[in-house]
């Protein structure tokens, strides 16, 4: 569905990267685990790559450390056909680090080690402003509105992307271990949430948000703001829903065989942001808009079926192979 990376338009992701630690047996708590496999991810980065994997141009921002953890992403971004014109380094923080553990159903739990990490430190006045203001489309989540001054450069850095033109994504990527409180997450996920005009959550963040033990188009809706032009709500192995001005519905999943669910999300952004990018109209045709998440779900879907994050982001070929397959 997306062009070569010389016609795209530009997506800016902002955020995190960091290195998870995934035990090498699935199953075990961190302390059973016999080892671990280096795992590189962070949602805003992930998304990035999932876009350039997909014939798309990106570029990630943000802060690594000056360290070899943090010159091995910035590398893994080049690799991928990610522009780190974004990336700071920093030589007194370390690149943030998290143990991962796979249940053995493929869902997840984090321990982290951020204290502070590099990522957290990023300021305003290290921000790329003209590579912000050549997005055409500029993506981010959460993780960043945490603390200071990394929350400043955030607002900054949307608010520059605004007044240059970019389409807001928001993915809030909710991981509440990293916040001082349940109260403070839902706070500060929503002290941004009327700048977004598109946004994406998973049936568990939509509760979160909400307060409701629903997933159904009231609760979604609760959440509609009048800047919004687009507002998915998915639902893992059950496809997902979409709400616009004029429409709503929902998309059929794709069945696979699901290892570990790691950056399916990601994978489902980058996949939609990839086909909006250069057509906003797409969000106003309802055939169209059901066609680019057919796609984005086949995405996510074939991200689960391989451990970790960025080897298992698919290509176009890839996902027109499932797509052909059907369900």
């Amino acid at each position: 569905m997306a062009t070569s990376n010389g016609e795209k338009s530009l997506i800016v992701s902002f955020g995190e990267m960091l290195i998870d630690f995934v035990p090498t047996v699935s199953g075990v708590s961190l302390a059973d685990a016999p080892g671990f496999i280096k795992a590189p991810g962070g949602a805003p980065a992930n998304v990035a790559i999932a876009i350039s994997r997909l014939g798309g141009r990106s570029a990630f921002v943000g802060k690594l450390g000056d360290d070899e953890f943090g010159h091995m992403l910035a590398g893994i971004l080049k690799q991928n056909g990610v522009s780190a014109e974004g990336i700071n380094f920093d030589t007194g923080a370390r690149t943030a680090l998290a143990f991962v553990t796979l249940r053995s159903d493929g869902e997840r739990e984090f321990m982290f080690y951020r204290n502070p990490s590099a990522d957290m430190l990023l300021r305003p006045d290290e921000l790329n402003l003209d590579l912000i203001r050549s997005a055409k489309v500029f993506h981010y989540g959460s993780i960043s509105l945490i603390v200071e001054p990394c929350r400043s450069a955030h607002l900054k850095a949307m608010e520059v992307a605004k007044e240059a033109g970019a389409l807001l994504s928001y993915d809030p990527n909710l991981r509440l271990p990293l916040w001082p409180s349940k109260e403070e997450a839902q706070k500060q996920i929503l002290s941004i949430w009327d700048k977004a005009e598109v946004i994406k959550v998973s049936d568990e963040e939509l509760m979160f948000l909400t307060g409701s033990d629903k997933v159904d188009d009231d609760t979604a809706m609760s959440l509609w703001h009048d800047n919004l032009i687009l507002l998915l709500v998915t639902l893992g192995e059950k496809g997902c829903r979409y709400y616009t001005k004029s429409f709503r519905g929902a998309v059929d999943p794709f069945r696979v065989e699901a290892v570990d669910t790691t950056g399916a999300g990601d994978s489902y952004v980058g996949a939609l942001l990839c086909n909006i990018v250069d057509d906003r109209s797409v969000l106003e045709d309802e055939t169209r808009l059901r066609e680019v998440l057919r796609f984005a779900n086949a995405c996510g879907a074939i991200t689960t079926t391989k451990k970790g994050a960025i080897p298992a982001l698919p290509t176009e070929a890839e996902v027109q192979t499932l797509l052909l397959k059907g369900n």
